[in-house]
């Protein structure tokens, strides 16, 4: 059956495209909010079997296809944004949107390519395609800033193999499934019942990953609470309702000050940190008196340098001991800036091209600067958060390289209001529940309209907002120690597994040596 319809969509290239379409569209099924994880195991067999006698130039189309189906459902998304921020035509909506995907499809178009090159010169390569579709997805978060979005590991955050998060991260786990998708080919096609031992071997390791992990829960916990203002993108940065927007917060946070540590979401407050000294004055004084620490999102502008940074900064309380002598003052140190910029949203390659064309190049606060890779750990209230603003929790590795031994929470602060009642959002809390797992600390998220949650070190929620509504979450967060060996190891395990797929290879060079060593010996 396998041979057949290999056979069959190998005549047929347009039957092949429309497949391998609908097979990657299918994926966007396996995120969040639709988390179907069982989807992985089916697909991507599915795209195999299709890819299987294809030569390198079909390869290179059909994977084309294939990334156009996964990104085009996948980051649909984005288009909502575009339409009702972009301020230009519906066609030339759909044409951008239609560049994106359409450069994201090239990364599995040549990873398919380059895997059937190799294999039609020895079948030995045959599973060699995890390597190359890992370097694909990193160079996919590297290059030209990084999109390192709808990573297929992410498919598994809430099912076992999530598991596996803790010990060889989300790139980890995507290596995984392509082991287990030509396992399930070649056994299937070389009738080869051993191959299922793999699928037995994966389950039994992410069953018993977690608990490996040298992760402790202290036994103490710290009160958090997030709250979600729910401001309207279009009146979010109209000079007039910067006053408003800041008393939001405040009516809220107000009853709740007896929390360890609370938390606005990004660009909370939208006036620029140096002429907003005396609101911030004010909001330090009474954190302090209270014993909180506030942590919000604000925008710094750098007067000297004449340079923006989206940043976050500690009000209040925030050794453990009470400082109340210790009032806010700008430049304090106890800040993070932004380092990973949303392209187009928060800089604009080329912008002295692209900012006349359209709107959509001009959004406001589009022009920032870059913090730097590493920065320490905010401290509020004595406990150490590791930051990441918005996009920047999908770079596994930037979150990993600022997560020191004694960092006590991960937080990560948003405004995924641009996009709508979609599935956004909800993909960003996904991929910010991977990180919780690859570094066994507990989460803290805070947005402006949701998804606002807080996760136990294993990505489970534990608290959650409603989305769309003006409120406030409160929760109990228990401190842990230890590091998980995604944390101490990085990609290295990920690179390592998927180097395991050349040992075909490497076995078959040692038997011609040594067959060569025989002969030499007669």
């Amino acid at each position: 059956m396998i041979a057949a319809l290999s056979d069959k969509v190998q005549k047929n290239a347009w039957l092949r495209y429309l497949l391998l379409i609908l097979l990657g569209a299918t994926l966007c099924f396996a995120y969040a909010p639709f988390s179907l994880s069982i989807i992985p195991f089916w697909v991507l067999p599915l795209v195999l079997v299709i890819l299987w006698r294809l030569s390198p130039r079909q390869a290179f189309k059909s994977g084309f296809a294939f990334g156009f189906g996964w990104f085009g459902a996948g980051l649909s998304w984005i288009y909502v944004s575009i339409e009702k921020y972009g301020g230009m035509p519906e066609v030339a909506n759909i044409l951008v949107l239609a560049l994106l995907i359409a450069y994201l499809s090239l990364y599995p178009a040549i990873a398919f390519s380059v895997w059937r090159k190799l294999c039609l010169r020895s079948t030995l390569w045959t599973y060699s395609l995890p390597l190359i579709w890992l370097a694909s997805e990193w160079l996919r978060g590297w290059l030209f800033t990084g999109f390192p979005w709808l990573g297929l590991g992410y498919t598994q955050t809430d099912a076992l193999l999530g598991g596996l998060g803790s010990s060889i991260g989300q790139y980890g786990i995507t290596v995984v499934l392509w082991f287990v998708a030509l396992a399930i080919v070649t056994g299937l096609r070389y009738r080869r019942p051993v191959n299922a031992l793999l699928l037995v071997v994966v389950i039994i390791s992410a069953w018993l990953a977690p608990g490996l992990q040298p992760i402790q829960r202290s036994g103490s916990s710290v009160s958090v609470l997030l709250v979600q203002g729910n401001v309207q993108q279009s009146l979010k940065w109209q000079a007039d309702q910067q006053w408003p927007n800041i008393l939001r917060y405040l009516d809220l946070t107000r009853p709740q000050y007896q929390h360890d540590i609370i938390i606005w979401p990004e660009s909370a407050i939208t006036a620029l940190e140096p002429y907003a000294d005396d609101i911030l004055y004010n909001i330090d004084q009474a954190a302090r008196v209270n014993g909180a620490a506030l942590v919000t999102g604000i925008i710094d502008y750098d007067q000297e340098n004449d340079a923006f940074f989206n940043s976050v900064i500690v009000l209040g309380q925030q050794s453990s001991e009470q400082q109340l002598n210790n009032s806010y003052e700008y430049g304090h140190s106890n800040r993070y800036q932004k380092h990973q910029l949303l392209p187009i949203g928060e800089f604009v390659p080329f912008e002295s091209l692209l900012r006349p064309l359209a709107p959509l190049f001009n959004l406001p606060m589009s022009s920032f600067s870059r913090g730097d890779y590493e920065q320490s750990n905010l401290v509020a209230n004595g406990h150490q958060l590791n930051t990441a603003i918005c996009y920047e929790i999908a770079f596994s590795e930037q979150v990993r390289s600022n997560t020191q031994e004694h960092t006590d929470f991960l937080l990560t602060v948003s405004n995924d209001t641009w996009f709508g009642d979609s599935h956004g959002p909800w993909q960003h809390m996904q991929i910010a529940q991977m990180r919780a797992i690859e570094m066994g600390r507990p989460l803290l998220r805070a947005t402006n309209n949701g998804v606002s949650a807080v996760t136990n070190e294993w990505g489970e929620i534990i608290a959650q907002a409603p989305q769309f509504e003006t409120t406030t979450v409160s929760t109990q967060v228990p401190l842990v120690s230890g590091q998980t060996l995604f944390a101490r190891a990085g990609q290295w395990l990920a690179l390592f597994i998927a180097v395991l797929g050349l040992l075909p290879l490497l076995r078959n060079a040692f038997n011609k040596r040594g067959q060569a060593r025989e002969k030499s010996v007669q």
